[in-house]
């Protein structure tokens, strides 16, 4: 491997952007490039003046933002003081990942390439700009950009005098080897470092909270599923406010698991330690020592997600079946790429699904490449709906559980709304792993603020819990826009509603689409009572907030389109971030004023 080194940083918010640098470490590896791949937050960002050749992978975020991994990079990297030649030295090129629906389309790619020119960076290419709204996805733009960017690398860095590039179908080592041990260890149940916790709970340390009550709030014959699913926070050092976001870390089903561990030939009993093979590579904080292949399996692999193309170039490399591997470089190259759409994609195949398609493939995956191979499962964040001055010692969550039908056989399922809408704390105690995110949707602290909640469906639960907290302060002015389809199926917390409407803390205009010949929606509500919304907005100060599950809602519920509204109406609409949908994403509705929204997961 040549001495040069290059950096690959990155920024991801769920996974895509990683997988993407990831892939640039290995490509590299393959034109005999030494290469580092670190998180933008985790790299001694004062250290860029040394480096001679980077590659930024970014994604972007809500309306514009930076990924959580690059926040500090990106506050120290727009300093002011800053010196222009800072970066003189520094060959680099910006690969950015984002969805062209939204109106900040790759604004952190874009914005970080500006930047790097203005603190004298050279730039190898203009910046990609990957779409996940073309047909193809974001490699559409990706592949000839980096076919592009390898022919530039390769002038300033040949691959060295003897050698050749490794080709694909060839595995490069593993990042990590799974040392068995002889006798089996007990695992404990292991959600984080074992040492008292030095602040509130978070991902390395999440609260395992108990679960007091899992009820369905749609009625039997309603078409979705959605739970009010309540936790005892008691003592766990949790604090939240109304907009703020609860995250939750999921596991796979046993079934999953039983079947994950059959076609690859593992032993759930298995225990091992895991050994970085890199010096400058650090074994997954989340995975205990030892650990069981149960515990990998279970709570670790994100084996239900839809594979990456990334899979399938690594899987191939392993695949000791000519058959089987033709086929599987096909999905892993830039010729491929239609076809992995209609095979993976479209149907939003798993990553079991594909092991069991590829049976000789998966039965030769040696266990050190699992963790190459598949990704950790993420957390799932879901809009606090309850407010601790209502419910002191207590946090609910409204989630739509996530089943719907493609031309597979087995219906797709949303692995962390089906995994808690499975567990029934009245069979037996049950604890789930938890933390608190502040979220982007704040509300006037003044007493004489109104405020104006559009929330269709499950858009509503961050506006339950900003009403109970605005009541139990004695705040008023509060205006809910509440659509559904049937008021006797899924009109969530009716009789809640209907109380403070009574003792005059609250408006309630509701909308049921389905409940008359032509479909009525909460932007008609809007439209009718335009004059009341725009004299809040207008004479009073109000604040509007919007969240919910329909695309298209923003444009059509903007203050601006209210009939009497003027142009300056935009500026008293005070959305907060809406949450990525794609690239970076999980199942998640589109929401403006709430981030994330409550529901698919």
């Amino acid at each position: 491997m040549s001495s040069s080194r290059l950096l690959v940083l990155f920024g991801s918010q769920t996974g895509t952007a990683e997988d993407m640098a990831e892939r640039l470490g290995r490509e590299a590896r393959r034109r005999r490039l030494g290469c580092r791949v670190v998180a933008l937050d985790s790299y001694p960002v004062v250290n860029l003046i040394n480096e001679s050749l980077v590659i930024f992978v970014c994604a972007t975020t809500g309306q514009g933002d930076p990924p959580d991994n690059m926040k500090n990079f990106w506050r120290f990297i727009f300093r002011k003081n800053l010196p222009p030649t800072s970066l003189c030295q520094m060959d680099f090129a910006v690969l950015g990942l984002g969805d062209s629906s939204y109106t900040k389309f790759n604004f952190v790619a874009k914005k970080l390439h500006r930047r790097l020119l203005q603190l004298g960076g050279c730039a190898l290419l203009p910046a990609c700009l990957g779409d996940d709204q073309h047909e193809l996805g974001p490699d559409a733009a990706i592949d000839p950009w980096l076919h592009n960017l390898w022919g530039k690398v390769l002038g300033l860095y040949p691959v060295p005098p003897g050698l050749s590039m490794i080709p694909p179908g060839v595995p490069l080592p593993s990042k990590f080897t799974l040392q068995f041990l002889q006798e089996a260890s007990r695992t404990e149940e292991w959600y984080g470092p074992t040492t008292d916790p030095q602040g509130p709970p978070s991902e390395l340390q999440p609260f395992l909270a108990p679960m007091v009550s899992n009820q369905r709030v749609t009625g039997p014959s309603h078409f979705q599923d959605v739970r009010l699913i309540e936790f005892d926070i008691a003592g766990s050092g949790i604090s939240f406010a109304a907009g703020d976001t609860v995250l939750i870390q999921p596991e796979n089903s046993a079934s999953h698991v039983q079947q994950f561990c059959q076609v690859l030939g593992l032993d759930p009993g298995w225990c091992f330690t895991l050994q970085p093979r890199e010096p400058d590579v650090s074994c997954p904080a989340r995975l205990p020592q030892p650990c069981s292949m149960h515990h990998l399996a279970s709570r670790y692999l994100d084996i239900t997600s839809v594979p990456r193309r990334s899979f399938f170039e690594l899987l191939a490399g392993l695949s000791p079946d000519e058959l089987e591997q033709e086929k599987l470089l096909e999905f892993g190259s830039a010729q491929g790429q239609e076809g992995l759409h209609d095979y993976c994609s479209r149907p939003r195949r798993t990553i079991l699904e594909v092991l069991c398609d590829f049976p000789h493939t998966a039965g030769a995956v040696p266990p050190d490449y699992l963790l190459d191979l598949i990704p950790p499962i993420r957390p799932r964040a879901f809009s606090i709906t309850s407010s601790l001055l209502a419910l002191p010692g207590r946090l609910q969550i409204l989630v739509a559980v996530v089943q719907y039908r493609t031309r597979l056989k087995e219906p797709r399922r949303g692995l962390c709304s089906c995994w808690l809408a499975s567990l029934d704390p009245g069979q037996g105690p049950i604890r789930v792993p938890l933390w608190v995110r502040s979220g982007g949707l704040t509300f006037p602290k003044t007493s004489d603020t109104p405020v104006v909640m559009v929330g269709p469906g499950t858009g509503v639960a961050p506006f339950r819990a900003a009403i109970q907290e605005r009541v139990a302060r004695g705040q008023t002015g509060n205006f809910l826009f509440f659509g559904c389809r049937h008021r006797d199926q899924d009109f969530y917390w009716e009789a809640e509603w209907r109380e403070l409407e009574r003792r005059g803390c609250l408006t309630l205009v509701t909308a049921f689409s389905r409940e008359q010949e032509q479909k009525v929606y909460v932007q008609h509500r809007l439209q009718e009572l335009g004059s009341l919304v725009w004299e809040l907005l207008d004479r009073r100060g109000a604040h509007f907030y919007l969240a919910g599950s329909t695309a298209g809602s923003p444009a059509a519920t903007q203050p601006a389109t209210l009939p009497g509204s003027s142009a300056h109406c935009a500026s008293r609409w005070r959305p907060g971030p809406r949450p990525r949908v794609s690239p970076e994403r999980s199942l998640e509705s589109t929401c403006l004023g709430a981030s994330p929204p409550s529901g698919p997961a």
